[in-house]
């Protein structure tokens, strides 16, 4: 999966010489909680929410309503922004990207070209939704866990009895982290319209192949944030 097919494209971005004033009433009439900053078209720097709080006089200045509007009108993004942010291509991968934001500890990174010109924003909320659609998840499949031999041919061999019973097979996860020494955990969702042939295939898998866990995932009346 490719930054360019899920990074935000048409992004909001704000000069250098933006007031803070601005750049956080813009953040929040379009609930955002980040502005790339560009100058001469080229990528600059990125203002965060977090950024702007920090930057923002604390709720127990002594400064009177009038002083805090003008502090806030004087003082320029480039005096806030985190300057020449970590970017990455379209061409990269969401893998690639989810890997640097989690050991950055950063929640977007924007995507720029060669000459530093911002093609797209990528935030975790993009990430998140890659990942939910390369498992197969929303379109009802069925998830098979097992643990299997770490040597060749042994996810082929799970893979050929699912294409013997006609099951549609939706993403293939292979993780070493989560099984013991010499085995390696494979997560494989399938589509099957027909449940006769689904218990059948449960049946075989199970008989010859080390099962860990199988099951349709509920997604009826899922906990929300109210």
């Amino acid at each position: 999966m490719l930054l360019k097919d899920w990074m935000a494209k048409d992004v909001l971005t704000v000069d250098e010489n933006t007031s803070l004033m601005r750049a956080t009433r813009i953040m929040k009439e379009n609930s955002i909680r980040r502005l790339p900053v560009v100058s001469h078209g080229r990528l600059a720097g990125i203002v965060t929410d977090r950024d702007v709080k920090d930057a923002s006089p604390s709720k127990t200045t002594s400064l009177d309503v009038h002083e805090l509007y003008y502090l806030l009108s004087e003082m320029k993004i480039k005096d806030v922004m985190t300057p020449n942010p970590l970017t990455l291509k379209g061409e990269d991968s969401l893998e690639k990207a989810a890997l640097i934001m989690l050991e950055s500890k950063i929640s977007g990174i924007p995507v720029a070209d060669e000459n530093g010109h911002l093609e797209g924003l990528l935030s975790e909320t993009d990430v998140l939704r890659g990942f939910i659609h390369s498992t197969g998840i929303k379109d009802g499949a069925v998830q098979y866990v097992f643990d299997l031999e770490d040597k060749p041919g042994s996810v082929t061999a799970v893979i050929k009895v699912m294409r013997e019973q006609k099951a549609r097979i939706v993403s293939v996860l292979t993780s070493f982290e989560d099984a013991v020494e010499g085995m390696k955990r494979v997560a494989i969702r399938i589509i099957s319209d027909d449940g006769a042939v689904e218990e059948k295939l449960t049946t075989l898998l199970r008989e010859n192949f080390q099962v860990v866990y199988f099951a349709k995932d509920e997604l009826k009346d899922l906990p929300s944030k109210k």
